[in-house]
This record gives structure tokens, sequence and C-alpha cells, in this order.
């Protein structure tokens, strides 16, 4: 059951081998083509015209061509008539071979575009996890960040006491596992308190308020914030202690005051900030006992209105003398929704 005329008997291969118009009027006087089963056989073919299909590469598609059961004679101008409608005809098929190619160079670009536009979106969400909203679309616009001063801000430093000792009783997989733990946590802390995470060190966790967006409520944020972090680390060691696993024993330094803010490095981008008040804060938090809060006098100014503080007594910080400290405790019982003292009421 053939579907259709195998090459070797084709009378169009003559004419595309011939690469012009083939017209024979009577098949069975030409040699060629008398003992063809298309001539000889129940088809019986007695006339053919056809003009060759090229393209302008010179690649042969097919014929177009006229058969009849008997002989037939056509006048030039009816064998022009045919020669002009192959051209058209491949003028068709080539220009639906350029728009089948142009779909395609357009599925490819739009593609590309759709990949490009991921990627995009992929970068600016990693920059923004390295970088606050206004630094990186600053970054993005200008190529450059410039330095900043803010007169006012919070610096908050969390590290883990023991933590050297702590590692030795640990799997190097599981203290990096137990630290990205304890800082996601951090994060979610300080996000919902609009503190701007800075960076690890260590085992150290460094935030600010109050930058790159200044706000007047920076030093309560950054209180709020470490009162929920020993809350969060207090409730993790009752279950480790009941599994007799040793405790992440937290110092907290908080300090108040003017910093500088910018973003050093080319290819790995850091926002940082500078300034005697992030040294203070180190200071602070070394002073701190395990478990306790210390706040720098300058900060214990703006909370001691709505947080019981006590005087933790002075500490003498390089290049600035002798530094009045005290423990943040709570939150007021008057502004307390808790009876732990954490999380802040309506009156707060």
């Amino acid at each position: 059951e053939m579907s259709e005329c195998p090459r070797e008997i084709s009378i169009c291969q003559a004419t595309i081998c011939n690469n012009d118009i083939l017209y024979v009027p009577e098949l069975e006087k030409d040699q060629r083509f008398n003992t063809s089963p298309l001539v000889t056989g129940d088809l019986a073919l007695r006339f053919y015209c056809g003009a060759p299909l090229i393209t302008p590469n010179g690649h042969a598609l097919g014929t177009l061509c006229v058969v009849d059961f008997q002989p037939r004679e056509l006048s030039f101008e009816q064998r022009e008539a045919l020669r002009r409608l192959s051209r058209q005809t491949m003028v068709h098929l080539e220009l639906r071979r350029q728009l089948l190619a142009r779909n395609e160079m357009l599925r490819q670009v739009e593609g590309a575009r759709d990949q490009a536009l991921a990627e995009k979106a992929e970068s600016e969400r990693l920059l923004l996890n390295i970088l606050p909203a206004s630094i990186a679309e600053e970054l993005k616009v200008s190529a450059r960040v410039q330095p900043r001063f803010f007169d006012s801000a919070t610096v908050i430093l969390i590290d883990f006491k023991g933590f050297t000792r702590l590692v030795e009783t640990l799997e190097p997989a599981s203290v990096v596992d137990q630290l990205d733990q304890h800082f996601s946590r951090f994060d979610e802390i300080m996000a919902r308190h609009r503190l701007e995470k800075l960076k690890t060190i260590g085992d150290a966790y460094l935030a600010v308020g109050g930058v790159p967006e200044p706000n007047r409520s920076h030093a309560l944020d950054a209180a709020l914030c470490a009162l929920e972090v020993l809350d969060h680390l207090s409730k993790l060691n009752r279950q480790r202690e009941k599994l007799r696993l040793p405790a992440w024993q937290a110092r907290i330094g908080i300090n108040t005051g003017p910093v500088i803010s910018g973003v050093v490095g080319k290819h790995k981008f850091t926002y940082d900030i500078w300034g005697n008040t992030v040294n203070t804060t180190q200071r602070l938090e070394s002073a701190a006992d395990a478990g306790r809060i210390c706040i720098a006098e300058s900060t214990w100014h703006h909370v001691r209105s709505r947080f019981d503080t006590e005087s933790r007594g002075a500490v003498e910080v390089k290049h600035q003398g002798s530094v009045n400290m005290y423990y943040l405790n709570r939150i007021k019982p008057e502004f307390a929704a808790d009876a732990g003292g954490i999380t802040p009421n309506d009156r707060f």
C-alpha cells in the first residue's frame, strides 16, 4: 500500500535534476518515460509538464506539475504561466520558512528575556540579602554608595559565651547548623523590629537600628530585640537541659550614639558602620554576664521609662574613659503584655 510514488520511477525526479521546466506532450513517445510504470501501468499517464521548486540556496524541495491521461499541447504562454506559478509557490514556501524561523527566533528571544528577567530578579534578591533596600537601589543607580553620618543610632552585639568550649563537644557540621538556626531566628527578630543586620563574625552577631532609615524608636527597638533573643535561647536551653546538652549562653551589648555607614568592596559588597559607638558596644558585650543585656548610659536614657534596669557600674573604654553601664531586665509590668516582660502591650 504505497502512499507516494517512489522517486526512482517518478517523472518529477527528472524535472528536479534538470533544474528547469520539463514539458512532455506525449509520455508514450518519450524514451525516457515510455517504460515507466506510471505510463504503462494502471495509472496510464500520457501528459506531463512540471517546474522545479528550488530555494535561493539551491535546495530542491520538489516540483509543481500538471498531468493528464491523454496527450496535450501547451502553448509557450501556458508553459510560462506554469513557470511563474512555480516561482510564486517557491516565494510562498520561502516566506513560510522565514516566518517559522522568525517565530522560533522570537521564541528564543522571549525565552532569553524571561531568563534574563529571572536572573535579574534573583540577583536583586541576593543583593537585598546583603544590603538594605535603599542602599541596594542607590548602588544599582549610581554604581556606588555615598557614606552617611547618623547622629543617633543604636548598635546591638550578640555573642555566645564559652563558644570555643562548646565547639569542642560538637561536630563541625553540627556547629554550623546550630549557628545557622540561631542567626536565622535573630534575623527574624531584627527584621520585625526594624533593625538592620550588618554581619556575623564567628559566633558574634551585629545589627543596628536607625540605619539606613532614621527613626526615633531605634533604642526601644533594640531593647525589645535583645529581650526576644534571650527569651528564644532560654526556651531552647530548657529543652537542651532535658537532653543533657550544653546550653547556648549569650551576652548582649547595646549602645546608642553617632555612627558612619557605607559600603566597602567591589566584588563582595559589605554594608557596615564605624565609630566609637560600635567600639563601645563591643566593650559592653564583653563586660556582660551570660544571659544578660548590658546597655550604655546613652541607651538607658532612651529606654528607662519603659524598661526595668539596674546599674552595672562603669567600664573603661579606650579613648572614652569610664562609661556607665546598666543591665536591661524586662519591660516594666505596666507596659508588658506578658508576665515575663518580653512582649510590649498597647500602652508601650
